[in-house]
């Protein structure tokens, strides 16, 4: 039964037809009834409805890049890249539809009962906020976590105390929890006081989504309370700390990511490692050094990404060490990593790859030896265009161009990433 209706609602919200309140009703309704992933998907739907919603909520967004690289020297630029849609009010809605909604806003279902927060809390005016303000007092705790989520989703700044005294004081960690993530929502460095205290919490979920907040909010003052989550025994509070660290992008963040790169977990060595490139201070270097013998491939990846973000020669040495790694897509990355220093000293090692077994690494090596520029490189990129395969070639005459051109035009080019949710 609830497929049909899954099939069609997306249908609505696909072909931007106005959605009324009997569909909404008829959606909830059948949602009270449904297994907790249908309810998501349809969720989803509907809150994407006249704008992207931009988290999950009760998993807090942390990008996290993870190099792929396949840098392609394309004359005029180009390369990797990633968009995030952003939640926003860019559709009224409709007074019946915003109705319908409110009908559900203390239905006994958790899922439910979040949508129609979502929808009221982006599209409800002035009369939302007060709504959540009550239920934000409420006697019952899931409606005291929805009122949270509302709030969080208006992203109003009259909500900073009652959440701050909600994060503080209540009795339930899933309204602690909420409360914490609405203060990173609203995204003011007033509420870095409470979420700072929050990051002590004896709940592990709200210690972790405090962290998440304070890097949302990017407060320098919050470095020296985030070093203590690097020692939590939960394994999410510490990466959330360490992306949180990145996300601030304070060198005074630097020593205590430097001591993150030791941690047991390989998770939050790598992302250590890209906190230290977020933060692209030279203090970085021989921490990330050291992370480049990692046994962990996709650590010793995050780590050259890193040195090549911070763009310093001093890094020069280890990276041309890693261009002889056993894994091809080490060598790559290794290879944009010197191509983004543009070093000079990184001219023989890159010739030098021009001949690895592994064609993309040719062709990146080829690309780094463009965007340095030297003479020196002719000789090998001239013997590279010769090369078996075409991608080789071209990246080979593209960097001969920019070492005979007399103007300083390079090309950038940034290794694809994923984003970690």
């Amino acid at each position: 039964m609830i497929a049909p209706l899954l099939a069609s609602l997306l249908l609505v919200v696909q072909n931007r037809a106005a959605l009324d309140s009997a569909t909404v009703t008829r959606v909830l309704t059948q949602l009270q009834a449904s297994d907790s992933t249908v309810c998501a998907l349809a969720g989803e739907a509907l809150t994407n409805y006249g704008g992207f919603w931009g988290h999950r909520f009760a998993d807090p967004g942390m990008p996290m890049p993870q190099p792929m690289p396949t840098p392609m020297p394309m004359p005029g630029g180009g390369g990797g890249g990633f968009h995030v849609n952003m939640h926003e009010n860019s559709r009224d809605m409709d007074p019946g539809v915003l109705s319908a909604f409110r009908a559900f806003i203390r239905d006994d279902n958790r899922c439910v009962r979040n949508i129609a927060a979502r929808m009221l809390g982006n599209h409800g005016g002035s009369e939302a906020y007060n709504l959540f303000i009550g239920m934000l007092k409420d006697a019952r705790a899931d409606f005291r976590e929805t009122g949270a989520l509302g709030l969080g989703e208006r992203e109003d700044s009259r909500a900073l105390g009652p959440l701050s005294d909600a994060l503080s004081g209540d009795v339930s960690p899933a309204v602690r929890m909420t409360a914490a993530w609405a203060l990173g929502e609203i995204d003011e460095k007033i509420a870095g006081g409470p979420l700072t205290r929050a990051v002590g919490d004896r709940a592990p979920e709200v210690r972790r989504t405090a962290a998440w907040a304070l890097g949302e909010i990017e407060d320098k003052s919050a470095v020296r309370p985030l070093s203590a989550a690097l020692n939590d025994p939960v394994l999410e509070v510490r990466l959330t700390a360490v992306w949180a660290l990145g996300e601030i992008e304070d060198a005074s963040a630097v020593p205590l990511l430097a001591t993150a790169t030791k941690d047991r977990e390989a998770r939050v060595r790598q992302q250590a490692a890209w906190a230290l490139g977020e933060i692209e201070d030279a203090q970085g270097i021989a921490p990330l050094e050291a992370l480049m013998r990692d046994p962990v491939a996709d650590v010793r990846k995050t780590a050259i990404w890193a040195l090549g973000e911070i763009e310093d020669g001093g890094a020069v040495g280890a990276l041309a060490t890693a261009l002889k790694d056993t894994d091809p897509e080490v060598r790559v990355l290794t290879a944009w990593a010197l191509g983004e220093i543009e070093d000079d000293r990184a001219v023989e090692p890159l010739v030098a790859a021009l001949k690895d077994s592994d064609e993309d690494v040719r062709a990146t090596a080829a690309w780094a030896l463009g965007q340095i520029e030297s003479p020196r490189a002719r000789d090998g990129l001239t013997l590279a265009q010769r090369d078996d395969v075409g991608s080789v070639r071209h990246a080979a005459t593209w960097a001969l161009r920019q070492i005979d051109d007399s103007d300083d035009t390079h090309v950038r080019v940034r290794p694809r990433v994923k984003i970690k949710p």
